[in-house]
């Protein structure tokens, strides 16, 4: 199971109790805000792009929306959203607990600006009833993103 990879992934970084197990699904923005008891921006939801036939993860703000000209601009390839029957096996997680944690080797992780405005947010920990909530440093070091982009509309 994926949130056995993420707690173990975790573990490996002393993190683990951190994680939450909820009884409710968390598996929309606004499910898995009612069940971490934040406002839905705070999620950080993680969105699964395929760039030249491979997977590519943009960690945005619950309230943000993919913008096509400025992820086309960032990434020099079309926003396309990874078929939801492909996800678990380009990712390592199924739809509803992707995150940028214990992710498949070669798979690129971007976090988008939209988060940077929060202290600490909520990505989901491999299962659509999971959530840690990190600060943003945290995140950064725990996603092993290659960088910032900024992709995303509608939070401003």
């Amino acid at each position: 199971m994926a949130i056995e990879k993420v707690r173990a992934y975790f573990r490996a970084l002393g993190m683990d109790g951190r994680i939450n197990e909820y009884a409710e699904s968390s598996a929309t923005v606004e499910l898995a805000a009612h069940a971490a008891g934040c406002e839905p921006c705070r999620i950080a939801k993680t969105l699964s792009f395929l760039v030249d036939g491979a997977a590519v993860l943009v960690v945005a703000a619950g309230d943000a929306r993919i913008a096509n000209a400025k992820f086309k601009e960032a990434l020099h390839a079309k926003a396309t959203m990874i078929p939801a029957d492909q996800v678990e096996d380009l990712v390592g997680h199924a739809v509803g607990g992707v995150c940028p944690f214990a992710v498949n080797e070669g798979v690129r992780v971007f976090l988008d600006e939209s988060l940077r405005r929060f202290d600490t947010v909520f990505p989901a920990a491999g299962s659509s009833n999971s959530s840690i909530e990190l600060s943003i440093p945290e995140l950064e070091r725990a996603s092993r993103a290659e960088g910032w982009v900024d992709v995303c509309k509608g939070w401003e």
